[in-house]
This record gives C-alpha cells, sequence and structure tokens, in this order.
C-alpha cells in the first residue's frame, strides 16, 4: 500500500516563493504529481514527473504554472518536490501529492490511485 505525505504549505506574499515535499512510503512509482483545489472549484492538474529508468526524469506542467513551478523528485529518497516561485493569490489552495504507475503523460485525476490528505497554500495580495 502507497502512502504519500505532503507538506512545505503556508503563507505567503504575492512573489514569494514555497517548496512543497511529498514523502512516499510503501513503494516507488514511476509518476508523481502535484494537484491542487481551490474553494468552490474542482481539483485540478498542476505538475508530474515521470520517472522512465536510467536516472531520466521527465516533467510536465499545466499552463499556468509552467516558468514559475518546478517538480521534481529524489528516488532514493522517494520524495516528490514541488518549487513554486512568483506566486500570485490565484495560486491559493490546498495542493495534493498524487502517485501512480504509468509512463504517459496523464493529466486526469481519475488516472492517479494515490493520494496524499493535502497542505494548504495561502498567497496573499
Amino acid at each position: 500500500q502507497v502512502q504519500l505525505v505532503e507538506s512545505g504549505g503556508g503563507l505567503v506574499q504575492a512573489g514569494g516563493s514555497l517548496r512543497l515535499t511529498c514523502a512516499v512510503s510503501g513503494r516507488t512509482l514511476n509518476n508523481y504529481g502535484w494537484f491542487r483545489q481551490a474553494p468552490g472549484k474542482e481539483r485540478e492538474f498542476v505538475a508530474a514527473v515521470v520517472y522512465s529508468g536510467q536516472s531520466t526524469n521527465y516533467a510536465y506542467y499545466a499552463d499556468s504554472v509552467r516558468g514559475r513551478f518546478t517538480i521534481s523528485r529524489d528516488n532514493a529518497k522517494n520524495t516528490a518536490y514541488l518549487q513554486m516561485n512568483n506566486l500570485e493569490p490565484e495560486d491559493t489552495a490546498i495542493y495534493y501529492c498524487a502517485a501512480r504507475n504509468g509512463l504517459d503523460h496523464s493529466r486526469r485525476l481519475a488516472d492517479f490511485g494515490s493520494w496524499g490528505p493535502g497542505t494548504q497554500v495561502t498567497v496573499s495580495s
């Protein structure tokens, strides 16, 4: 059974940065992603990183965060990270880490079978 726990959320001013961490235990999966859910909105894809072997990671992003957010993973620690720079009030949401086995670049919630409880990120203007 895979367990995911997020950390690193908090309150930051617009233009600031935060780094989220997702600690994964139980199994190592090859696709780790981040999603977010703002109040009154549906959960949406943010970014994901696929490990395809031979130390090769492939990252893909939602258009709204590309260039500001960077996803990475440490395979030795079985941990994923989301570095968020130049944060905007629109980035305020609960951020969830998710995991799946799959080499395709899916952005669909339904394709990710394991989820963490989430961490709150609040960006003030």
